[in-house]
């Protein structure tokens, strides 16, 4: 027993000595670029949401808050500007055809003073019509008038209130019809997916062109016509890219557990699925909103869009080209509200991509 006493206590002593040999504090270790109290005194980072992060990187997107500025400030423009201006879209003023931009305190500064130089057999002559005009010192035309006398700057606007309705009424086809045909596709699969994808194949291989012109044909040329036609056709991409990430998600672990534990169909596709894919779906709408606009201008400069006496961007242009080449203000104006509203919304498309991409996040 006094031997194993001992052997004990040499035991203890040697831990003692290891011990006092290897023992640390603070003072032993120091952070790298930083010091204890600093480590001590830092707060917990709390997580940010998705949400709230793709709208931070969205704000760092200079070209996307452009466009967002142009898309709001064109928008306004078409809402208050056929009010401002003291004519109607449709009103025609004797007297006042084929008359240049004029701006009030823009005139003495020698720029839309109402002059232009028209083109004749001898040359090019300064012609001022507001001069020639009983009142014309009181008269302005921010845009011009078109041949028969009608204010450009109500028309453009008016007629951008048209295309900027085209392109709301595209958005809520894609996004309610086009988005629920592709997900319930992708979702049931078999004999179901088999049956609503070759509908979609018909009708995508038959030209939107084709299909308006027969509607055309059978209906009344108009705005309704035209919304028909986006209606037949206008929602067959966004249903193919919501059936492909449909296709993509519904065998996620997610989204078996969920049907595991006795979900219903449509629960799983509006609870399960949708919120992973909606940043997508909203990226292909936002994409399809130029392409609604640009159709209906290119089917009124063809003479089968809306027709007179409304006003529309297309209808402005097709008017405006007749008389290029002797009044070229006719035509700058609504090509320049038609492009920069096509590129805004394409810039916003492309810049909500970048930020609804998670991959995005460390660029």
């Amino acid at each position: 027993m006094t031997m194993q006493a001992e052997k004990k206590a040499e035991n203890s002593a040697a831990e003692a000595l290891a011990a006092e040999e290897f023992a640390f504090d603070e003072h032993d270790f120091e952070f790298a670029a930083q010091g204890v109290a600093a480590v001590r005194a830092a707060e917990p980072v709390l997580p940010v949401s998705f949400t709230k992060e793709a709208l931070l990187r969205l704000a760092k997107n200079r070209g996307a808050l452009c466009s967002l500025f142009f898309i709001l400030l064109i928008v306004l423009l078409a809402l208050v500007g056929p009010l401002v201006s003291g004519y109607g879209y449709s009103q025609q003023l004797t007297g006042h055809d084929n008359m240049a931009p004029r701006i009030q305190g823009l005139e003495k500064l020698g720029i839309f003073n109402g002059s232009e130089a028209v083109p004749m057999a001898t040359g090019v002559k300064i012609v001022n019509k507001y001069e020639k005009l009983q009142g014309g010192e009181k008269v302005y035309h921010w845009f011009g008038t078109d041949v028969l006398g009608r204010d450009l700057f109500t028309r453009t606007w008016e007629g951008t209130r048209i295309s900027l309705f085209i392109a709301l009424v595209a958005v809520l086809i894609d996004m309610l019809f086009g988005m629920s045909y592709g997900l319930i596709s992708g979702y049931f699969g078999g004999k179901v997916d088999l049956v609503m994808q070759r509908i979609v194949e018909v009708l995508h291989g038959i030209p939107n062109l084709i299909i308006i012109t027969l509607l055309i044909i059978v209906l009344k040329p108009g705005l309704p016509t035209i919304i028909l036609a986006l209606m037949l056709t206008g929602w067959i991409g966004m249903s193919r890219v919501a059936r492909a990430q449909m296709l993509k998600l519904k065998e996620q672990e997610f989204v078996l557990a969920a049907r595991t534990l006795g979900a219903r169909p449509f629960f799983l596709i509006s609870k399960e699925v949708l919120p992973n894919i909606i940043g997508q779906l909203l990226v292909m709408s936002m994409f399809s909103i130029p392409s609604a606009i640009f159709s209906e201008a290119f089917l009124a400069f063809i003479g089968i869009g809306i027709p007179v006496p409304m006003a529309s961007l297309g209808t402005i242009i097709s008017d405006s080209f007749k008389s290029l080449t002797a009044h070229p203000y006719m035509m700058a104006f609504p090509v320049v509200v038609l492009g920069l509203l096509m590129l805004s919304f394409n810039l916003l498309a492309d810049g909500l991509r970048d930020a609804l991409d998670p991959r995005m996040k460390d660029r």
